[in-house]
């Protein structure tokens, strides 16, 4: 009977005659393309796909091939000259009160946007040695298959104050289809603590339509004289702009990339996202786009809008929502939006978001309908 250390050191002498047969050969090559490319596909993000291509000249071969690519936008620009120069929004200052005010609007929905500035702009704001920046296209040229495609800004578009709700969804084709907007002046988690701060200017709005309209669905008359309805018309107009900003971010995207067939574009703080499927994109390269007037955004049509509202919205969680309001939007002429038919336009909105905020879509759509009339812009 041969002893144990015997027997042991047999072992490592067969392991290093196996490891000598085999020197030179990588075992990584008895993977499959089919996959590596499935491992790829897993991975998505942009950057660490472009890292894996500078592996080997077989990765390099592969990775532009992936299916599913992820491109997270971690640069912005927050020089407000900067970023009035890149979005082209610089020049003298609007003598009117209200040009003014719609230019400080634009400029804090689009800020976000700058970062999509290609390269560096030379004068007094960019260095000898600065640093070369590249717009998503850019970074997705090389990447020949994408199918599905998810971008992600580092902010929100619109900027809220703590406590406040909103949320958005906006199917684009070449322009609008559907849209949907989900706001509260405020939102009591269940087993938070009390805000420690004083209460906002929102806030207590949002006090007042809950102690004065009750639990009936019913808008107070309050709403239209405490500011209630002008905030939420300020909240639709900003997140139809960020949509619209990020729609025509996509233009040169969608056109340099045939195979796709989704697009999302959100952000880190999913406050919003914009949507296109394989009909939106089709319809997105077939139709010219109608850009706004002097702003790097697709321009948003006349629209019908259906508001549905509570003063107070308890979840099955726990989450108190005050003054929670849907907004349901969908261009002038198109009965239901998406796909033309209010079956599709329902199943849309109660799909819109995740969470106890789906929860919330679905309890407010069963509440009385508000319609309301936007013209384009």
């Amino acid at each position: 009977m041969q002893s144990r250390h015997r027997v042991f050191a047999e072992d490592v002498l067969l392991a290093k005659e196996a490891a000598a047969a085999d020197q030179g050969e990588d075992h990584f090559d008895r993977v499959p393309d089919s996959l590596v490319l499935l491992i790829f596909n897993r991975l998505a993000d942009a950057r660490s796909l472009g890292n894996c291509s500078a592996v080997s000249r077989r990765f390099n071969a592969l990775v532009p091939l992936v299916d599913d690519a992820t491109l997270r936008i971690d640069r912005i620009i927050t020089d407000a000259a900067d970023t009035e120069d890149a979005l082209g929004l610089a020049g003298p200052r609007p003598r009117g009160v209200l040009s003014h005010l719609l230019k400080a609007m634009l400029f804090a929905v689009l800020k976000p946007f700058g970062h999509c500035d290609a390269g560096v702009r030379g004068g007094a704001h960019a260095g000898k040695h600065a640093p070369q920046h590249h717009s998503p296209a850019q970074v997705l040229k090389n990447f020949s298959s994408i199918r599905n495609l998810r971008m992600e800004l580092p902010v929100s578009d619109v900027g809220t104050e703590d406590g406040v709700l909103l949320r958005w969804k906006a199917v684009f084709g070449s322009t609008l289809q559907s849209c949907v907007i989900l706001g509260g002046t405020r939102v009591d988690r269940a087993g938070a603590a009390p805000h420690a701060h004083a209460p906002s200017a929102a806030a207590t709005a949002g006090d007042n339509e809950a102690s004065q309209g009750g639990d009936s669905g019913s808008i107070p008359e309050s709403f239209y004289t405490n500011g209630g309805l002008k905030l939420r018309v300020v909240w639709t107009i900003s997140s139809l702009i960020a949509a619209a900003t990020r729609h025509y971010l996509l233009r040169e995207i969608v056109k340099e990339h045939p195979t796709l067939e989704r697009v999302a574009l959100t952000d880190a703080h999913g406050q919003g996202t914009l949507s296109m499927g394989r009909d939106q994109i089709k319809e997105f390269r077939d139709k010219p786009l109608a850009a706004a007037a002097a702003a790097n955004r697709t321009q948003v049509p006349a629209c019908n809008m259906k508001l549905r509202y509570a003063p107070l919205l308890e979840l099955s969680d726990g989450t108190r929502i005050q003054g929670a309001t849907l907004v349901v939007i969908n261009p002038v002429g198109e009965t239901g939006g998406i796909g033309g038919g209010m079956k599709e336009l329902d199943e849309f909105v109660a799909d819109a978001l995740d969470g106890p905020f789906r929860e919330a879509v679905c309890a407010l759509s069963k509440r009385r309908t508000y319609l309301l009339e936007m013209n384009g812009f």
